[in-house]
């Protein structure tokens, strides 16, 4: 199952949001700790339940990692954008993503520990492949497939200098400057130009 982004509804049962709380304090711990040294007892303490309850919903560590880094990014239809809007309107979307939330979103989790972690690395690949390559690429061949990839590797750049690093020169710029300054890499990359 994919995890959205949002929690879940108000109305939603006791089971779901147990859950949720369960996976919001694990990827904060293992956004700040890595997984290494991420423990489920430390998991369970952050979320104020007994450590049980974390092995009964998620199993063992390794799952409650692949639980938090289940994601749905919930891709804008670019084929309904008119194609010089397109790189701008992806672009605004990741900006979404990444700013709605704390510095531990799901996303920045994944990111971070995909320097590391194989797992996390392999998850990245695979949603990278699954939810983007295909919206970028389209039904073209190879050289838009590549084309896609390196919009990708120039969105996870952005990620990684403004919400990881946090490098000044790209951290202080306002999601619009972001925008108007980035969008047009991305349309040239694309091969929307």
């Amino acid at each position: 199952m994919t995890q959205d982004i949002d929690s879940p509804p108000p109305g939603a049962r006791r089971s779901d949001r147990t859950r949720a709380v369960i996976l919001e304090a694990a990827r904060r711990r293992f956004a700040t700790h890595g997984f290494e040294r991420t423990t489920i007892r430390a998991v369970a303490a952050d979320a104020d339940i007994d450590p049980s309850m974390v092995m009964r919903y998620y199993g063992n560590k390794a799952q409650l990692f692949d639980a938090a880094l289940d994601i749905n990014l919930h891709l804008p239809d670019l084929s309904v954008v008119p194609v010089d809007e397109r790189a701008a309107t992806l672009v605004r979307h990741f900006l979404h993503i990444w700013e709605q939330g704390d510095a531990d979103d799901a996303l920045l989790l994944l990111l971070r520990s995909a320097v590391t972690n194989e797992q996390a690395a392999a998850r990245m690949r695979a949603i990278f492949a699954a939810q983007v390559a295909p919206v970028l690429a389209g039904p073209a061949g190879p050289e838009q497939a590549a084309r896609a990839g390196l919009a990708s590797a120039q969105l996870l750049g952005l990620a990684l200098t403004r919400y990881i690093l946090r490098i000044p020169a790209v951290a202080h710029l306002s999601p619009e400057q972001v925008v108007a300054t980035l969008a047009p890499a991305i349309r040239v990359t694309l091969g929307q130009e």
